[in-house]
């Protein structure tokens, strides 16, 4: 029996990214998919490669009417919802605090965390109906530990961090587990500013990526789906409330390469003693 037999999940940001590898992951293992995402010609070619598995919605995650859309399409077509996976994002406004316009502050925010806050929103009346369900909310490495992104960017995703342990709280009763998935440095169309580009400049950026953790390769999407893929799955029915790092190692500390030379050869003790002349 496949993973997910017989769930149904709706994966914002599903055309390309970790969330395409979500969406193939997900067919493959038995599910039913919406994939919600602005880009219509990949999406629709995606969601036609799959199957009658697979539907596409063109979402924008900032307009509450097209999240509900896609809610909708799953429960219309498939009478449930099992997973929402709040997937969509980019990487926001760059430079210093002092420097920032409010409007992209705002829009910022409005995509990686208003767009998480919506797919919430309308993925918890059916699932409370239903008494069970997973939501998965992709959050960052930078929503954990500071200097691993921008500004405005760590900040929205260390919201998405505690918008998911405190929903997890509220609706654990129900039986509803609310994770958030914490990548580190994945290649995708988004880490590598290529959203809409040939994917093959993704490539540029893998040494980039792969000497910034302990582990040294390049994470990939197909890292991050698999994480998921356990967090929608019954395997994890006792899992609620937790943001886990998918990363390499990248947020555990300051490389070994980068540590200081004398920490790195042996040294003897040298006791201390006050006393001493």
């Amino acid at each position: 029996m496949a993973e997910l037999d017989g769930k149904v999940a709706v994966i914002t940001g599903g055309a390309s990214g970790i969330g395409e590898s979500a969406a193939r992951l997900f067919v493959a293992e038995g599910a039913k998919v919406v994939i919600a995402d602005m880009q219509q010609e990949r999406g629709a070619a995606l969601a036609d490669e799959l199957g009658e598995a697979a539907l596409f919605r063109q979402v924008e995650v900032r307009q509450e009417d097209e999240v509900k859309a896609a809610v909708d399409l799953a429960t219309d077509t498939w009478g449930r919802l099992d997973c929402m996976f709040n997937n969509a994002g980019f990487g926001g406004v760059l430079g210093p605090v002092e420097d920032i316009p409010v409007e992209d502050f705002d829009l910022t925010m409005d995509v990686l965390l208003r767009g998480v806050f919506l797919g919430m929103k309308h993925a918890v009346p059916v699932m409370k109906r239903q008494q069970s369900g997973s939501i998965i909310n992709t959050g960052s490495i930078a929503g954990v530990t500071a200097g691993r992104g921008p500004l405005v960017y760590s900040a929205a995703k260390a919201a998405v961090v505690q918008l998911s342990k405190v929903s997890a709280m509220e609706l654990g009763g129900h039986f509803i587990r609310v994770n958030c998935l914490c990548p580190g440095y994945i290649a995708t169309p988004l880490s590598a500013n290529t959203v809409g580009r040939p994917d093959e400049l993704i490539e540029k950026t893998h040494h980039t990526y792969a000497v910034r953790q302990p582990i040294p390769r390049t994470g990939m999407p197909d890292d991050i789906a698999q994480m998921a893929l356990f967090l929608a799955s019954d395997r994890s029915s006792f899992v609620t409330g937790q943001a886990i790092v998918v990363d390499g190692g990248a947020a555990t500390g300051v490389m070994w390469s980068d540590q200081k030379e004398v920490y790195k050869t042996y040294h003897p003790i040298k006791v201390y003693n006050p006393d001493a002349g």
